[in-house]
This record gives C-alpha cells, structure tokens and sequence, in this order.
C-alpha cells in the first residue's frame, strides 16, 4: 500500500459514494486508475466492504456503553458470539485480555433501552457471572469514521 492508496482510502472515508472521477480528481489518477486501484485494495482485503454509518443520535440511539463481560468458568468465543449475536443492541463485540472475558459496545435508544439489553445479555450467556457497564458522556475521537479525511495508520 503506498501514499496514493492511503489518499484514496482517505477520501473514501470522508465520502464513501464518492465517484472514482472524484476521487481521482483530489489524488491525481484518473477513473480508471483510481477504480484498478479500488478493485486491487477490495481484492487484498484492505478494503473489507461497504456500509452506511449513521449518527446514532439521529436515528434514536441516545445511549452508549461499554459493557465488561465476566463469566463463570469457561466460554468459547464462538459461544459468546451466537450469544452476543442475539442482542440487536451489541453493535460490536470482543474477547480481551485482562479480568473481563469480553467487552461489548452497546447502542441503546435510553438508559432503560440499554438496562433491557443488559438483561439480555446475562439471559443470553448462560454463564455470565457479572457485568460492569461504563456510559459514554461524550466521544472524543472517532478514527477512521466520517470527516476523517486523511487515513494514516499509526506508526
């Protein structure tokens, strides 16, 4: 990946419908250029889909937490993902090293929204022997999301 790769996934990040013509228009490359390009950095993986990204705010979603997950003896990943998976308010999920056997970011249209989602979770995992939930106040830095117009992975 070289400097014009990271331009271009920079202005995807900033427009991800921008057309190749105007993508190439910012970095230098014509359409056909910037398309190979795209295709090749789709095809390596680099680049692994295409989605929407909504501001949660605006949709409803006023609440957001981190949520440890600590559990009973021993759970596979895979059973905490089928778990997790049920609960449509996790919106992303890991296994992490430390006391927690995983942490989820929990999206909630209230705080009620989210003490229901909680409960879920615990219904869900048969093995969750407690959870230590933290609310977001404010975000402070969201790489790599929307307006982030330059892409450079840290050092």
């Amino acid at each position: 990946m070289d400097d014009l790769d990271r331009q271009l996934i920079g202005c995807l990040l900033e427009d991800g419908r921008a057309s190749y013509a105007a993508i190439g228009d910012r970095i230098g490359l014509s359409a056909p250029a910037v398309k190979r390009r795209m295709d090749r950095l789709v095809s390596d993986g680099v680049i692994a889909g295409f989605t929407a990204v909504l501001d949660p705010h605006l949709v409803g979603w006023t609440t957001e937490a981190y949520v440890e997950v600590h559990c009973k003896g021993t759970i596979s990943p895979d059973e905490l993902r089928a778990a997790f998976g049920r609960v449509p308010e996790v919106h992303a999920a890991a296994t992490v090293s430390g006391a927690a056997d995983a942490i989820l970011h929990i999206v909630a249209k209230d705080v009620r929204d989210l003490e229901r989602a909680l409960e879920r979770v615990r219904v869900e995992t048969d093995n969750v022997d407690r959870t230590e939930t933290a609310i977001v106040l404010s975000r402070l830095i969201d790489r790599y999301g929307p307006g982030q117009a330059e892409f450079s992975p840290p050092a």
